[in-house]
């Protein structure tokens, strides 16, 4: 079941990428198991998944270590939930990608525990562009400043930007925030404050439209895993 459905996203992500002259390589599918067992993970693995995101440290510690083997044939988990600035060493420690950096505090935090333990954590920067109370992220207008004060941080590689827009039935209502995060994306990259131009959109609702706007990663959780089981 598993198979099909990474199969059947796969599909969906390859036809809006030719829709907007796009090569489907370009975009990174990350399976989301939040709530989901290892056995999930190692059946999306087994059909060809390699990039995991996982919501809370607390869940994905014992999944992460559950699946060694996994990472040692080419997964990289990702954390794409908010993370509180009093875990970022645990995190910087479990995750080879923290999509979720949405504070300069936390952001420095984490290149202070990438410098301590000798290496360099890849992260993207979280944005807020609706203003939702329940939501996390820097504000559009702290971002700039915030990258330039990360430049050159030793221990952190900002290596793009990460949106969580609100829930719409209408697809194409959330096509604006796309467009602006890229927008954000190019003006950072345009001034050498991003090591490279990802952009992390679109989740099993919106996915297409976001790969159509110019996402280089898609977050996809239900339509792989199937809905949420009690939390862990």
């Amino acid at each position: 079941m598993i198979a099909e459905r990474v199969a059947a996203v796969r599909e969906r992500i390859a036809r809006a990428a030719e829709r907007a002259l796009r090569s489907p390589a370009e975009v990174k599918l990350v399976a989301v198991s939040k709530t989901h067992p290892a056995e999930a993970v190692r059946a999306a693995f087994a059909a060809g998944v390699r990039d995991f995101g996982e919501n809370r440290v607390q869940e994905a510690e014992p999944k992460i270590a559950a699946t060694p083997d996994l990472v040692a044939a080419g997964a990289c988990w990702h954390l794409v939930g908010h993370l509180q600035s009093n875990k970022a060493r645990r995190a910087a420690a479990l995750f080879g990608l923290v999509q979720s950096i949405d504070s300069l505090e936390l952001a420095l935090r984490l290149a202070r525990a990438g410098e301590e333990s000798g290496r360099t954590l890849r992260g993207l920067v979280e944005v807020d562009l609706a203003g939702e109370a329940a939501k996390f992220g820097l504000p559009e207008g702290e971002l700039v400043p915030a990258l330039q004060t990360l430049r050159g941080r030793a221990g952190l590689r900002l290596e793009g930007l990460m949106l969580l827009p609100p829930f719409l039935e209408d697809k194409d209502a959330l096509r604006p925030f796309f467009r602006r995060l890229r927008a954000l994306r190019d003006r950072a990259l345009g001034e050498g404050l991003l090591a490279s131009g990802e952009l992390s959109m679109g989740m099993s609702h919106d996915f297409e439209a976001a790969v159509e706007e110019g996402a280089t990663m898609v977050r996809v959780g239900t339509a792989i895993f199937g809905d949420r089981l009690a939390a862990a």
